[in-house]
């Protein structure tokens, strides 16, 4: 049986095939017109078993259009499997095709276990919270653009009144989506219990909590809380190179954005809120010297182990653990 490997990036999707011929792995665009392609292409090579990595944001439609597909099988690995796998082949070369090569492979010699993909109702109320995202960028853009617009005389009053219009149509949009949002939630335990969790986060609202939610049940139930991280894009990256380079560590950006926004806003309103989380963001700024978007980025770190926490052992949020200050 033939089996492919797709190594899956922002951009391109570098797919594998092992089988009894040899095949040149072959590069596709990661969009909607490209999975029409792999899909093409998979089933000319007769292709049954598909294997790729959960990256976030990045495999998520392509596994959903190739399950989709009904005659082709997809498994979709936890990286920190396909890394030990790699490491056993003793693997010298990272690149994208040696990576797709090693996830064919994989498929070949071990179980493969057909993934599940996230239930109707998540992959809904992801729709609504990043719609609700998009809204509420929209709404801010509008009143940037109005504060700019009174900073000057010269703007005719019909202009004011029709971005005032603007916003507020944005606002009922907002507070129509996220209304019926809480009703979606509400008609499925499985959503309506970690979205109380999320809540008894004081910092936490209706509109945060929702964002939050969609992002993190689409991923695998089995990630670690480090992998959130690391799929939010917070892990922290050095940049090193001998003796003359040494540039300051920073967040690697390298994730789902939608993830990271929805976590930048609960996390600047608890370090003001709750007195544990402030302890805790004033102890990174004044005894390690971080500044003061360092800090928040920590707290979203330490916010993201939390929550996981709190849906594994289905318990409210408990400040207490989040930091304890040392007398």
């Amino acid at each position: 049986m033939n089996v492919s490997g797709i190594d899956v990036s922002a951009k391109e999707l570098m797919v594998a095939i092992a089988g009894e011929r040899p095949v040149t792995p072959q590069g596709f665009v990661n969009r909607h017109d490209g999975f029409g392609e792999v899909l093409e292409w998979l089933r000319e090579h007769q292709v049954k078993r598909v294997v790729m990595e959960a990256t976030g944001v990045y495999h998520l439609d392509l596994a959903l259009y190739l399950h989709s597909a009904k005659d082709i099988e997809v498994m979709v690995l936890n990286p920190k499997a396909a890394k030990h796998f790699a490491e056993a082949r003793q693997t010298r070369t990272k690149t994208d095709r040696v990576d797709a090569n090693s996830l064919a492979e994989f498929g070949q010699r071990m179980p493969f276990e057909p993934w599940q993909p996230p239930s109707d109702q998540v992959l809904a109320l992801r729709a609504c919270s990043r719609r609700l995202a998009a809204l509420t960028h929209q709404r801010t853009q509008a009143k940037n653009q109005r504060h700019a617009l009174t900073s000057t005389d010269s703007t005719p009053e019909f202009i004011l009144e029709d971005v005032q219009l603007s916003i507020d149509q944005f606002d009922q949009q907002i507070k129509a989506l996220q209304a019926k949002t809480v009703q979606l939630i509400a008609q499925d335990p499985q959503l309506q219990r970690p979205f109380e969790l999320l809540l008894s986060v004081k910092g936490i609202g209706e509109k945060s909590a929702i964002q939050l939610l969609g992002e993190l049940l689409a991923l695998p139930k089995d990630m670690r809380a480090k992998q959130w991280v690391a799929m939010a894009g917070l892990d922290p990256r050095q940049h090193q190179s001998g003796s003359s380079v040494n540039r300051k560590t920073r967040i690697s950006k390298a994730g789902n954005r939608h993830l990271r926004t929805a976590l930048f806003m609960p996390a600047l309103v608890v370090s003001h809120r709750v007195p544990q989380v402030r302890d805790y963001y004033e102890h990174l700024i004044q005894n390690r010297g971080l500044k003061k978007i360092q800090a928040i980025c920590a707290v979203m770190r330490k916010l993201l182990h939390a929550i996981h926490a709190m849906w594994r052992t289905d318990t409210a949020f408990d400040p207490e653990r989040f930091y304890r200050a040392q007398s």
